[in-house]
């Protein structure tokens, strides 16, 4: 075929593959252009491939095509042509059976109805992943955020030059570009959210390519599960029997929700260290069993929906406080003038308190320093 002249009809529509060296911006140039709608193209299984991996890009028109094009940048020979797929006239697919570094790059595809030529469809990027290795992903000040909060998430590497690009799983949008700085000798690309919405919320991955090699991604670090809270009305929490326990007793904390709800999650003195992932649970109910000194603190709870990443706004905070009876120290070897210790639990606000429940009076006593005795 001839530059700029229009490829004949053929009697079954196939995807053809040519150089895009203006070739291809001739044909759309030349061919009565603007009245068929560009048509979509995609990677299956992904556009980020793994070496020697197989993957198929896919063209689609919104009518039955007589052909499809497909244009690569970079790219130095012509690659095979590939029948349409067999359940759809309106869809053709190339395949590349050993994904290499030939075959990264940006494509696009059109197609030909008669004598008229699509616009080119937009552009998609295919990269070749897991060449180096896998850099590590944080959030800042954590991955736990309230709506309207901010957080920064960093991609550091130990590559010192490169790009960092940081996807969300589920998403079809073209990697972002991040910013990229250094900090001696390891390069750090972060990406600032402010404010944060829910749109947000959801499982993030990055990735780093060298700067001679930004069609060759690393290894994906590990996933970071970004979570917002304060999306839904905050619930109630309780205790049951009461928030005022002897060790060793059972309790139970119920997380008190709206309807429709179905994840709960419960959390422990966030003052002094905040969550670093919100688990949830189908049931409202948190069954703290027998429980010991290690259980009193302050509680919260959250509501949410199920296969979600945003959460409610934490409940008010119920602080549980966990008593039990005199114990005293074993006796040991000691020197005159040495105190054993005999002591209780004792409340910060009052010697003497009622639990909430069926639980007795308790009488809590300041520790009670006694003289050792020794024997003449």
């Amino acid at each position: 075929m001839a530059p700029g002249e229009l490829p004949r009809k053929v009697a079954s529509p196939t995807l053809t593959v040519l150089l895009c060296l203006g070739l291809c911006w001739g044909l759309w140039d030349q061919a009565q252009t603007g009245t068929l709608p560009k048509p979509s193209i995609w990677a299956d299984p992904s556009p980020m491939v793994t070496k020697r991996s197989r993957v198929t890009i896919w063209c689609q028109a919104s009518l039955q095509a007589d052909n499809y094009y497909l244009y690569k940048d970079r790219l130095i020979v012509p690659l095979e042509t590939l029948n349409t797929s067999r359940d759809s006239s309106n869809k053709a697919g190339f395949s590349i059976t050993s994904m290499s570094s030939h075959n990264v790059g940006k494509y696009q595809c059109a197609y030909q109805i008669g004598e008229i030529l699509s616009q080119p469809s937009d552009l998609l990027p295919l990269v070749m992943t897991g060449q180096h290795e896998a850099p590590s992903l944080s959030a800042n000040p954590g991955p736990v955020v309230a709506l309207g909060g901010n957080v920064s998430l960093s991609c550091s590497s130990s590559w010192p030059r490169g790009s960092f690009r940081l996807l969300k799983e589920r998403e079809a949008d073209v990697p972002q570009h991040l910013e990229w700085m250094f900090r001696r000798e390891r390069g750090q690309g972060i990406f600032h959210v402010d404010p944060v919405n829910t749109s947000h919320a959801g499982t993030y991955r990055c990735y780093v390519s060298p700067q001679s090699y930004l069609d060759s991604w690393s290894h994906p670090s590990d996933p970071l599960h970004l979570q917002v809270t304060g999306v839904y009305k905050a619930p109630s929490l309780s205790a049951m029997p009461g928030s005022l326990v002897l060790s060793g007793d059972n309790l139970t904390l119920q997380c008190h929700s709206e309807t429709g709800f179905d994840r709960f999650a419960l959390t422990k003195d966030e003052k002094l260290r905040a969550p670093q992932h919100l688990e949830g649970q189908p049931s409202p109910n948190f069954f703290l069993g027998p429980v010991s000194h290690t259980h009193g603190g302050q509680y919260r709870c959250y509501c949410g929906h199920k296969n979600s990443s945003t959460w409610s706004a934490p409940s008010a905070p119920l602080g549980v406080l966990i008593t039990g009876g005199v114990s005293r120290s074993s006796p040991g070897p000691s020197s005159a003038g040495q105190s054993n210790t005999l002591s209780g639990q004792l409340h910060p606000e009052s010697h003497d308190l009622r639990p909430r429940g069926d639980l007795p009076m308790l009488q809590l006593k300041q520790q009670l320093l006694l003289p050792v005795v020794t024997a003449q």
